[in-house]
């Protein structure tokens, strides 16, 4: 039995991933997940309160990452520069989870209950980079431009990297920023 909340957490991610890789999303219960990561069901709806969302327990970890990337740049910094340097300072995490990653795409593509849920939380996560850029010193309608373009830009490299295993993520980044640069004059 796992002897801290985080470490049971982590295993009941790691097993819903494994399970859901397995069987699929649809063909997989609670109970079974917990079973899997030798906890209680209980002590499953203490940390989840659904099935889907032990599958974006990593939104959490994402926001934070984002934030303290954000926050590092200095606010001196026009906002398009500070995001892409805060799409540079989160490419290694999301590198390191690469595995994960890949099988929460897999299991977003082929589950519409799961693709609604991936786009709420990218709504969400761009709201909480406009109002970033906002306290920054943005003014609203350019928070919003610049949050909702780097993080598509992000979206663009990150699905060009899942198509061509074995290359780094940035590879795919510094393309991906570089072709917007030249669709845009700039």
């Amino acid at each position: 039995m796992p002897r801290s909340g985080k470490e049971a957490r982590e295993r009941l991610t790691k097993a819903a991933l494994e399970l859901f890789a397995e069987r699929g999303f649809d063909d997989v219960t609670t109970a079974e997940i917990a079973a899997r990561a030798e906890v209680t069901e209980r002590t499953y709806f203490r940390h989840f309160p659904d099935k889907r969302e032990v599958l974006f327990d990593g939104e959490r970890m994402l926001t934070e990452w984002v934030t303290a990337a954000l926050s590092s740049v200095p606010s001196d910094i026009a906002s398009w520069q500070a995001m892409r340097r805060t799409v540079d300072l989160i490419v290694p995490r999301l590198e390191a989870n690469r595995v994960d990653g890949d099988r929460l795409a897999a299991l977003i593509e082929v589950t519409p209950g799961l693709r609604e849920r991936a786009a709420a939380k990218e709504v969400t996560l761009i709201g909480l980079l406009v109002d970033l850029l906002v306290a920054r010193g943005a003014a609203s309608d350019e928070a919003a431009l610049v949050a909702r373009t780097a993080w598509g830009v992000l979206g663009h490299a990150i699905g060009s990297w899942r198509a061509t295993p074995g290359t780094p993520l940035q590879q795919h980044v510094d393309r991906a920023f570089a072709l917007l640069g030249g669709l845009v004059g700039g």
